[in-house]
């Protein structure tokens, strides 16, 4: 029998469902019509069709957005992912990360930004704008289907974001009609994502997956039409766009976990991480071999094969991340929604379609006979792209492991401790790539004068030698030679890309974009090499013990501080002291004050507080420690809480409400015999057994013939002579005895009469007393890393390259158009 559900607003939900079913539909027209407009250019009417279903699509995307968004702001919890992802304690801009917490939400974000991109392409592709569009259309198609969430043949096709949470969960609260009144808040966004990074990173991140599909589109688009040389020049400024929105969004990421994350830094080598930077690093060596190609006619397979797989990947990364297949190897990868058939069948179609379109046109492709100069920057271009793409295999083949187990029942182990297993790998890799970086500079296309080439390169290198020398003295990291190496490397890179700006600045201009990146990149090496290899734990605890029950299981004893409420530390240069707590639900912030002292005077010549917050998580593991940090121009002062004083009435209040007794804040009680006129004490002072009440009475409680209603009058004084009265009450009903307590709260006291004893002529009492306040204690972990300015600073540096770089090309292109025209 059906039931009448009581509150639900589900025309919401219908119309999103209605876009879903439209977008998916719209975008396969425009992919189909896209295609025959490509076969049949001629014939106008499949453009119109195509562009008719694509806009068809955009406004299906927006609108399901717009739908979405309105069902989680207004708390429609009878919806699952509003009630999984939200709740009515979130500040807007945690509601805006709610919106993406989940696959669905993720999914239309990528959506999204390829609808808009689709749209830029509209306008401007021209002559691309079928061919091109036909694969972006078509990923729209694979995108839109996440979203279907219908059954066909018993088989579930994507995952509906308007999905009822009584459709989503089987659960007895469901036969109740007025269920939602029963459900007064969502689960709420993951504590770990509750930070301001959260809201603009993964936009960004999907920006990034999103504007990758362009490249792809137009290699494809080229290899299909026979356009071999066009397409590269259509491409590069795409190509740079998404190579700086991907990395500035891959550094996001890092910025967030350096001030959420409790793991001490800003890049974990975790599956995800890797996942999102290997297509990054392979659309960089595709860009590389591109300006190659595109300055001497070499390298055009590798510079399509690059361009194309640089997506493919992007979707092979959406599957790692998706399917629930890192679950026991990522600590932040999405779980399975039952897609990961989906999520295949994505992968494989757009990996056909490039294994496809390479083979079937190998023998047409460009290619010249003659031989690369050594002395030509192409040649190291095409090297650099080379051991990008190598370094991006040792990568993926590690983080992939637990797919080739599950495809092969290989039992291969991934890395027990990752970081130092990537760092050997990836840490010989950038020495090679910053040092093509740095000498590449000082080649010419064609052919560079080769005394002319040396003599630069010398006189930077041994410079670079120079101030290595002086980094590795002031850091004292003499014995790692992979980190001089990387230093060395660094240096040089900045050295020979700053000459190169130098020359820039004075008329060639053309060479700016490129060499900004560079420096920037070689600043952000630069700054997370040294700050990972000379951060250190300030937090030194000599003694080794931290006096918490099991801590040394989560944490090292030795490298955290205990803290108790008011009572200063030294931790090296710096005074420490707890100076309290705030409670902001569900999280409590903890005021850690520094100070630094003049040893002669005792001067206070610095002072200020950190606040990093903490909740108790029981679904996460107990204690969520977020980090807070002061920054200085030379160095970080990062600090976690890592254990903190257990609140009583938390625990009380965990407690289901059937299994409370009201005496869960009290201590355990003390039991007493005692007669009329005795005076007893409690920790504030003493109470009188003052008389026996045979008049008592209570409310609501009739008293029979043979009933016993008796009080006992006691009366308290406190230390201050404050004096109270209580009475609890023993009674005797049916055969059967009950007592009822009395409270003196302004003394923290709870008196129970239990029982007269006839034979001892004694009265029996309890007394429970609220335990004195617990001092507040934390311990917590501070670590300074040094130069850490150095790589949020290159970031910013390299996106600016990258931006001299997309307007150059956008240039070029406009440059080119205009003489193909005026010929």
């Amino acid at each position: 029998m059906d039931v009448n559900y009581v509150g639900e607003q589900l025309l919401p939900g219908k119309i999103g469902q209605f876009f879903v079913i439209l977008s998916f539909g719209a975008a396969l027209l425009s992919c189909i019509s896209y295609f025959f407009a490509t076969r049949e250019p001629e014939t106008k009417s499949w453009k119109t069709l195509g562009r008719i279903g694509f806009l068809t699509n955009l406004v299906s995307v927006v609108s399901i957005g717009a739908i979405l968004f309105y069902i989680i702001y207004t708390h429609l919890f009878e919806y699952h992912y509003a009630w999984a992802h939200s709740s009515k304690a979130l500040p807007t801009h945690f509601i805006i990360s709610s919106f993406w917490e989940g696959q669905e939400g993720s999914f239309w974000l990528w959506m999204f930004w390829q609808a808009m991109l689709g749209l830029i392409l509209l306008f401007k592709a021209k002559t691309w704008e079928a061919s091109v569009m036909t694969f972006v259309m078509l990923c729209q198609v694979f995108l839109g289907s996440m979203l279907i969430g219908v059954e066909i043949l018993g088989s579930r096709i994507g995952s509906s974001p308007f999905i009822l949470l009584r459709d989503a969960i089987n659960a007895p609260i469901f036969s109740d009609p007025k269920y939602l009144s029963m459900i007064p808040d969502g689960n709420g966004l993951n504590a770990l994502l509750q930070n301001y990074w959260m809201v603009i990173h993964p936009p960004t991140l999907f920006l990034g997956f999103a504007s990758m599909i362009v490249p792809f589109a137009y290699a494809a688009a080229g290899l299909w039409t026979k356009r071999f040389k066009e397409w590269i020049n259509a491409s590069l400024p795409w190509a740079l766009f998404a190579v700086m929105i991907l990395g500035a969004g891959i550094i996001m990421g890092s910025f967030w976990a350096y001030e959420a994350l409790n793991f001490g830094g800003f890049w974990a080598w975790d599956p995800v991480e890797n996942v999102s930077i290997i297509p990054w690093l392979t659309l960089i060596a595709a860009v590389h071999v591109m300006v190659a190609f595109k300055n001497s006619g070499h390298g055009f397979f590798t510079a399509t094969f690059l361009a194309l797989i640089s997506f493919v990947l992007v979707i092979y990364a959406s599957y790692l991340t998706r399917s629930g297949v890192l679950g026991e190897t990522s600590v932040h990868s999405f779980t399975s929604l039952g897609m990961s058939g989906q999520l295949i069948a994505f992968n494989v179609c757009f990996l056909v379609i490039m294994v496809v379109f390479l083979i079937w046109r190998n023998k047409d492709m460009p290619s010249t006979k003659q031989e690369e100069d050594i002395y030509s920057r192409e040649f190291w271009l095409f090297i650099g792209g080379l051991v990008l793409t190598v370094a991006c295999i040792q990568m993926i083949a590690t983080t992939s492991i637990p797919v080739f187990n599950a495809l092969f029942g290989t039992k291969v182990a991934p890395p027990v401790d990752p970081i130092p297993h990537y760092n050997q790998w990836q840490g010989a890799f950038a020495v090679v790539v910053t040092l093509l970086t740095a000498f590449t500079q000082f080649l010419k296309y064609k052919k560079t004068d080769s005394r002319k080439f040396w003599a630069a390169t010398l006189a930077s290198f041994i410079m670079a030698i120079l101030l290595t020398a002086i980094v590795v003295y002031f850091t004292k990291v003499y014995s790692n030679v992979m980190y001089i190496l990387l230093t060395l490397s660094c240096i040089f890179c900045l050295l020979a890309n700053i000459r190169v700006l130098g020359d820039a600045l004075k008329g060639k201009w053309r060479l700016a974009g490129s060499a900004v990146a560079h420096i920037g990149f070689a600043l952000l090496l630069l700054g997370a090499l040294i700050a990972a290899a000379t951060n250190e734990v300030i937090s030194i605890n000599n003694a080794g013990y931290i006096q918490v029950a099991d801590f040394d299981k989560v944490e090292k004893p030795g490298e955290n501080l205990f803290l108790t409420e008011g009572e200063p530390t030294q931790m090296g240069d710096y005074r420490i002291t707890y100076v309290g707590d705030s409670v902001a639900p569900p999280n409590v912030f903890y005021k850690v004050k520094y100070e630094r002292i003049d040893e002669e005077s005792g001067r206070v010549k610095e002072s200020f507080i950190l606040s990093p917050f903490a909740q108790n998580n029981p679904d996460m593991g107990g204690l969520i420690g977020t980090p807070a940090t002061k920054h200085y121009v030379t160095h970080d002062i990062y600090t976690l809480i890592t254990a903190a004083a257990s609140d009583s009435q938390a625990k009380a209040a965990n407690i289901p409400e059937e299994e409370k007794t009201g005496y869960e804040d009290y201590d355990e009680p003390a039991t007493y015999q005692v007669n009329i006129g005795d005076t007893l004490r409690y920790r504030n002072g003493y109470y009188v057994i003052e008389g026996v009440n045979r008049d008592a009475k209570l409310n609501n409680i009739p008293k029979g013939p043979d009933d016993i209603i008796v009080g006992l009058k006691i009366k308290v004084v406190a230390a201050d002579n404050k004096a109270y009265t209580a009475e609890p009450v023993f009674v005797i009903k049916d055969g059967n005895s009950y007592d009822f307590n009395k409270d003196v709260a302004e003394q923290g006291l709870r008196f129970r009469f239990t029982n007269i004893l006839p034979k001892e002529d004694k009265l029996e009492i309890m007394l429970y007393q609220k335990p004195l306040p617990e001092k507040k204690w934390i311990v917590f972990k501070a670590i300074k890393f040094p130069y850490i300015n150095f790589f949020w600073a290159g970031t910013i540096i390299m996106t600016i390259g990258f931006l001299m770089s997309i307007y150059r090309r956008v240039k070029d292109a406009k440059i080119s158009r205009k003489s193909i025209a005026s010929s």
